[in-house]
């Protein structure tokens, strides 16, 4: 049987700090602040708010950030604002700050008439936050992801000491005059193994504490530098190593597309019987339904959890009633020290935007003026999606480090800024496997924060500068791949493409010369060159009802190796990949999502 590997966790793809961080929204691309440089103007154009702002803080923040607000603007503090109040008050306000509870929709933005500028969200996740109207509208918005680090580690840490010892059921069977200490024998921490998922900010901090309670720490983060893990003694696996392995597992990871429920039937059956999970990060992650039934059969000893599917969660939840679960109303942040960081962080934010500054903690910007987004927009496509497929083709347990760009351009450098192309290849790289919203403001510093070093070559082609690019090319170096046939003959995972009459097209993959349109998801198959290996493979999807939209093979030379790409509209189910991995002819195999 063919080799497959599926997009689990890599491709894994919006909401807390870490190396596995929010997303602008799927995988289109995105607008963003700030306008190309030419030689006679400013590489960023932002509009600093004249005469003395006006700031609305709709929900309660930390006196030391309404302190900071002040200094430079005038504060309303208005609470508990219904939707209607809230679009009936914006329109005199420049500035927007809210925590979790208010939803900023496109009718706020609407309302505002253009007058606000930045929206601040004291805290990580911008699920609140409809993103694509403030950028339609101009406005940015920040967020303050590094203030709850340690709160959420150490909230982390308490619910692991407390369900290894059953202190909230035993607790309660006290309060309930009961004396049942044969009941509530709890298991030791020193010499378990914990397998922390997301080795960002808190995912290094709850590793850091487990240590000093002498456990063996895994972890799994595919951006995570080997070195800053091995120097506090924790070593990097991939995903199915890390559950099959450990004796409690700690979730870190944020809430995307491919991380929801991650912790499914086929996880939880891969894992040691009598494991012991920790979630402290986003409640979609795990498949509740799924715990449930783990729970009852012994497979997942006990949980507890921080966060849910929905908050609050119904009052006849199975799994907050379970006798095996304890369950805390999403405190991972709720310290005062925490809060008191939280505002002032945002508050920084906020008025360094009033400024006419933008921070490292954007997570939207500006529009780019029409007619560069026009010129560019195909490209900008295919960077990201260039990006997004590389870093689908990595295999899990080695952080990415190196990543190098090639543009082919008959423009000369100083016609041609590539930040925006290099902003959209870090924002494929890094947005799938995190929840860190990337763009041009904090894309550097985004990549800086992860280890991840791009660099960009230029080849000038002769020929007629109209069109700004002939190719993208983007190669990762030191790492392994999920599939063999993608890497080239210098022994990086090399990727390329092109914009064919406007739509971004994958060129080559390795060593193989391919011409697909990036659109939909991709099956890439390397095969024996033979007759009839496209029908054999178009019929398995075509009796599973998954419609083709193109396909293309590259070979080395006539019935030697070939690479098929095949774009499919919608995801095949494992079973039909499964088919496709039992045609002999077929060597290896891959499915990735753009």
């Amino acid at each position: 049987m063919a080799a497959f590997a599926s997009s689990s966790f890599l491709a894994l793809s919006k909401s807390s700090p870490s190396s596995l961080s929010s997303k602008l929204g799927g995988g289109g691309a995105f607008s963003v602040a700030v306008s190309l440089p030419s030689r006679r103007r400013p590489a960023f154009v932002v509009l600093a708010v004249r005469g003395k702002p006006t700031v609305l803080v709709a929900e309660k923040l930390g006196e030391a950030g309404i302190d900071l607000l002040k200094e430079v603007a005038n504060v309303d503090c208005s609470y508990n604002l219904s939707p209607e109040e809230l679009c009936t008050k914006i329109s005199l306000c420049d500035a927007l700050i809210v925590r979790s509870g208010t939803k900023v929709t496109r009718d706020v933005f609407e309302a505002s008439s253009g007058r606000l500028k930045v929206v601040g969200r004291a805290g990580v996740g911008i699920d609140n936050v409809d993103l694509a109207a403030a950028t339609e509208h101009g406005c940015l918005v920040v967020n303050a992801p590094t203030a709850n680090t340690v709160a959420a580690a150490e909230h982390g840490i308490a619910l692991l000491t407390a369900m290894a010892r059953n202190v909230a059921q035993a607790d309660a069977s006290v309060k309930a005059g009961k004396w049942q200490r044969n009941k509530y024998v709890g298991v030791s921490l020193v010499g378990k193994t914990l397998a922390v998922m997301g080795f960002g900010k808190v995912g290094s901090e709850v590793a850091r504490r487990a240590k000093g309670l002498g456990m063996h720490v895994i972890a799994h983060d595919p951006y995570a530098p080997a070195d800053r893990a091995h120097a506090i003694g924790v070593e990097l696996v991939s995903f199915d190593e890390a559950i099959s392995t450990a004796d409690f597992i700690s979730l870190h990871m944020p809430l995307t597309s491919a991380t929801s429920k991650i912790l499914n039937d086929e996880t939880f059956a891969k894992m040691k019987k009598g494991v012991r999970i920790i979630n402290v990060a986003r409640g979609g992650v795990i498949d509740e339904e799924a715990l449930v039934k783990a729970l009852d059969a012994g497979i997942v000893a006990q949980a507890a959890l921080d966060v849910f599917t929905v908050e609050p969660p119904l009052k006849d939840n199975k799994l907050v009633l379970h006798e095996q679960v304890i369950a805390t109303p999403h405190l991972g942040a709720s310290t005062m020290e925490a809060q008191e960081g939280v505002a002032i962080e945002i508050a920084e934010a906020v008025v360094g935007a009033l400024k006419g500054e933008l921070a490292a903690t954007a997570v939207n910007a500006p529009m780019v003026p029409s007619e560069v987004l026009t010129e560019l927009k195909p490209f900008v496509e295919l960077a990201e999606k260039l990006g997004r497929l590389a870093v689908q083709l990595i295999a899990g347990g080695s952080g990415v480090k190196s990543v190098k760009v090639t543009y082919a351009s008959a423009r000369a450098p100083d016609d041609l800024d590539t930040r925006l192309l290099r902003a959209m290849i870090t924002k494929g790289l890094i947005e799938p496997i995190s929840n860190v919203f990337v763009n041009l403001v904090n894309a550097d510093f985004t990549a800086k924060q992860r280890g991840l070093r791009i660099s960009e070559e230029r080849i000038l082609l002769d020929g007629s500068p109209e069109s700004p690019l002939e190719s993208i090319q983007v190669q990762i170096a030191n790492v392994e791949s999920r599939f063999a046939s993608a890497i080239s003959d210098s022994g990086e995972i090399k990727v390329e493409g092109k914009v064919k009459d406007g739509i971004p097209h994958l060129t080559r993959v390795g060593t193989f010369e391919v011409d697909v349109s990036l659109e939909g998801s991709i099956i890439l198959c390397r095969q024996v060159d033979q007759p009839g290996m496209i029908g054999k493979v178009g019929s398995i999807l075509g009796d599973e009802n998954v419609n083709v939209s193109f396909m293309s093979v590259g070979r080395t030379g006539p019935r030697q190796h070939a690479v098929m790409a095949i774009g499919v509209d919608e995801p095949p189910s494992n079973d039909t990949l499964k088919r496709i991995g039992e045609v002999p002819a077929v060597e290896e195999f891959v499915f990735l999502k753009l």
